[in-house]
């Protein structure tokens, strides 16, 4: 997997007990076209602090582009934004 760390546009559910469940995300191409991925299954959710920022660590699997591939999502409490980490 390749770092990326690169801002996303996602979708996602929290539940009454406060878990955050990610959904969908769109993410813009070097050719500034969109993609939206659907995440097919989230594998593993971690807890990560790094300088003092408290994070989620999604392992996820989706089809893109007719590839099954495995990916990283954070998700940063301090800010409230996404990140797509690794792909």
């Amino acid at each position: 997997m390749k770092v990326l760390a690169k801002g996303i546009e996602m979708v996602s559910w929290t539940n009454l007990l406060g878990v955050i469940t990610p959904v969908r995300f769109k993410i813009a191409n070097e050719d500034e076209s969109i993609l939206v991925i659907k995440i097919d299954k989230v594998i593993t959710i971690d807890k990560e602090k790094l300088a003092g920022n408290n994070r989620l660590v999604y392992t996820c699997q989706s089809v893109i582009r007719g590839c099954e591939r495995i990916y990283s999502l954070k998700y940063s409490f301090d800010t409230c934004k996404w990140i797509l980490w690794k792909l």
